[in-house]
């Protein structure tokens, strides 16, 4: 049996702690005592995954040092947290930590850099991570309904060791070489599922978003080229199927924050009101400003960008998006 520590208790590290739990020994650390206590008691996330019973093999605990102990000796660490938690987490591990995860997807605030960079910039170098990414609602993975994720790193060593820790029966791991790729696509998507449901919002039909979903890609693709990735990266989980997941499905909090905007209501209200992070909001300025000094066009990350800044509304967007200029797709 393998060991696995999840870091961070949110909705996505409490989901996929009860998959795993169900068949390796898994530890969730909460960073808050009192959160901790409450869901060793009542075996249940009432904050971020109410209605989903914590099974009794689960550990959970704030005990930081005790959480990475779990999983010292071959086994697994998934960083769970916020991007803007991850340098943070990276630092505290020690020397010695097994392997490393993260399941964050964007952009860190203060530098905008990707999750590898923010691993660059605190770890030795010659300390291997990845990241874990692909279409998951966290609802679903903790019923253990069908699951395909990526697990991306340039260590093989790694990759290896995350299927044989994570894939199973519901929750099938595939692996990629390609970071910067699978990073890119979870960070981008969240901004053009706000698009997307804007445009849902505004009531402007399937063929706005097919268009939008399509056209979505390209920009990413165009994206993550400029940043070093592969093309055929964003025709898989982490960037098609992500896409397609978090533009269209019910559970996306950024295509949720795009229907809201679209009906008019202000940012402020919509993110208070939504409870979580939804990382498309802080993602789009990020994804235009790294866009611009690359000379990579990205007009609809240009207009949500604006529409999340209040700069236009969301069907001024729209006009300037069907103002643009005839061209070849391709």
């Amino acid at each position: 049996m393998n060991k696995i520590t999840v870091l961070g208790a949110g909705a996505w590290g409490t989901a996929l702690a009860v998959n795993l739990c169900r068949r390796q020994s898994t530890w969730l650390w909460a960073r808050d005592p009192a959160q901790a206590a409450q869901m060793q008691s009542q075996r249940c996330n009432t904050r971020y995954l109410n209605g989903v019973e914590l099974p009794s093999a689960l550990t959970i605990g704030a005990d930081f040092n005790a959480a990475v102990d779990h999983a010292r000796d071959d086994g697994l660490i998934l960083i769970a947290t916020p991007m803007a938690a991850l340098a943070d987490m990276l630092r505290r591990l020690p020397a010695d930590a097994p392997g490393v995860l993260w399941l964050c997807k964007g952009f860190q605030q203060d530098t905008g850099g990707l999750g590898h960079e923010v691993a660059r910039s605190v770890l030795p170098a010659e300390k291997v991570f990845g990241v874990l990414s692909g279409p998951s609602f966290a609802l679903e993975v903790a019923r253990g309904q069908p699951t395909a994720l990526v697990a991306a790193s340039t260590s093989a060593a790694l990759r290896e060791r995350a299927v044989r820790a994570l894939h199973g029966d519901a929750l099938r791991i595939y692996t990629s070489d390609d970071p910067v790729g699978v990073e890119v696509g979870g960070a981008v998507k969240n901004v053009l599922a706000i698009a997307t449901g804007i445009a849902d919002g505004l009531q402007l039909g399937l063929n706005a978003r097919a268009a939008l979903i399509t056209r979505g890609l390209a920009e990413m693709s165009r994206f993550g080229a400029a940043l070093g990735a592969r093309a055929e990266t964003f025709m898989g989980l982490s960037g098609l199927g992500d896409l397609v997941l978090t533009a269209t499905g019910e559970l996306s909090r950024n295509r949720l924050v795009g229907l809201r905007l679209a009906s008019g209501q202000p940012l402020a209200r919509i993110l208070a009101e939504l409870g979580h992070v939804a990382e498309g909001v802080h993602s789009a300025s990020r994804v235009l400003r790294r866009a611009q000094a690359h000379a990579v066009d990205m007009p609809i990350t240009e207009v949500v960008a604006a529409v999340v800044e209040g700069q236009v509304t969301p069907r001024q967007a729209l006009d300037q998006l069907m103002a643009r200029e005839a061209r070849a797709e391709h």
